[in-house]
């Protein structure tokens, strides 16, 4: 009897070793339970999130979305600012709990990090003087400034292997870089595009040609594995769609009221894109 007790007893502690007390719990356990969700988000690059020149709050189409998630599961939100090159590494490292930052979904990125279903969809463009782009096959004759680590890098050297690209850090130096010359044209989404050409003080001397290279799906990334989280953001996702919430708030970024108007190219769920 005391052998089987001492038995039964090393087994206990084994389990206790083997998994300890909350070796269990998933990272939407740990938010609900900080009661805090930390989001990587933009705070250069409007309309997806940036810096309100008034109120000096981080504001923006993704920043809105996010706080709509938080308020969802029913915690707080701190904002952690990223760039396009910072998106992964902060997930990674355990840094923050979801991107929410104009993050295309690739086949490549989502090796390391989960995605959720698409709720943006928009195409690679660009911003030139007028008359300097017309045709795609001059790219290659131009000196092209893009933002360091995302797909319009890639789609660049892929597609277009002789166009002269030249990285910065985000897009608000890009578009420095187009006004002063060191730079021919610019390239990154449309509605990116849109947003900054309209705030040019001289955007009559600048044009977004009719050339688009891309279709890029946007979603928002989480860490590999997390897949309550990921379900938690889709179910989500569905339902905003669903009440009106997911098109409120792009009509408030991108609507024809808006400082870039924009048509909705996506439903979010449509299976048709989903699947893909």
């Amino acid at each position: 009897m005391k052998r089987q007790q001492f038995i039964l007893g090393g087994l206990a502690l084994l389990g206790t070793l083997a998994f300890p007390a909350g070796a269990w719990a998933d990272k939407l356990d740990d938010i609900r339970k900080a009661g805090v969700l930390r989001v990587a988000a933009f705070d250069g690059n409007p309309p997806f999130g940036y810096i309100d020149a008034t109120s000096k709050k981080q504001v923006g189409h993704d920043i809105d979305l996010a706080n709509e998630f938080a308020r969802s599961l029913g915690v707080k939100i701190e904002f952690v600012p990223t760039n396009p090159a910072n998106r992964i590494p902060l997930l990674t490292s355990g840094k923050v709990d979801v991107v929410f930052a104009s993050f295309t979904i690739t086949d490549e990125r989502a090796k390391v990090v989960d995605f959720t279903t698409p709720y943006f969809l928009v195409g690679q463009q660009f911003l030139a003087k007028k008359g300097v782009l017309t045709d795609a096959a001059q790219l290659k004759d131009l000196r092209i400034g893009t933002e360091k680590g995302t797909t319009m890098e890639t789609n660049l050297r892929t597609n277009y292997p002789d166009a002269k690209v030249v990285l910065y850090d985000d897009s608000p130096f890009a578009l420095a870089a187009l006004r002063n010359g060191n730079v021919q044209a610019i390239t990154n989404d449309g509605v990116k595009l849109t947003a900054q050409w309209g705030q040019l003080p001289d955007k009559e001397k600048y044009e977004i040609p009719a050339i688009t290279v891309s279709k890029e799906y946007l979603g928002a990334a989480v860490p590999k594995g997390e897949t309550r989280l990921l379900e938690s953001l889709n179910s989500w996702l569905t339902e905003i769609e669903k009440n009106g919430r997911a098109v409120a708030i792009y009509n408030a970024w991108f609507g024809p009221d808006s400082k870039a108007p924009l048509p909705r190219l996506l439903k979010i769920g449509d299976q048709r894109v989903a699947s893909r």
